[in-house]
């Protein structure tokens, strides 16, 4: 009679059922499928991760630019004004500005537009 791994397998299966636990069906009960489950699991979070950085940079992108254009400029030109007018204020600071202080915010978009005037 073969030997079976006994308690060693048994606990390197259960190390995979844990991680897979609360997933439907059969993929947090049968190993194999368990362990498949979990690895892409792990493939989406990995690539999630930096799918989430540039869905919060479009948000902040448009988040200013509907801020600036009310004041009279474009996104773009907003950018460009700020560059000029060496001005370094990263778009995440810049969308908190225009929601939660607009009086800063309108005065940032004056300084570029008067550097851009300049230029």
């Amino acid at each position: 009679m073969r030997t079976r791994g006994g308690i060693v397998t048994k606990r390197r299966r259960n190390k995979w059922l844990k991680l897979a636990k609360g997933y439907w069906g059969h993929k947090s009960i049968g190993f194999k499928v368990a362990k498949q489950a979990v690895v892409k699991s792990w493939t989406y979070a990995f690539r999630d991760r930096k799918q989430l950085k540039r869905e919060f940079r479009k948000l902040w992108i448009a988040r200013i630019n509907a801020a600036a254009r009310p004041l009279g400029i474009t996104y773009s030109r907003l950018i460009e004004g700020l560059k000029v007018a060496n001005i370094q204020i990263n778009r995440k600071m810049l969308s908190e500005l225009a929601i939660n202080y607009p009086t800063a915010f309108s005065q940032i978009v004056e300084k570029a537009k008067t550097s851009l005037a300049k230029k």
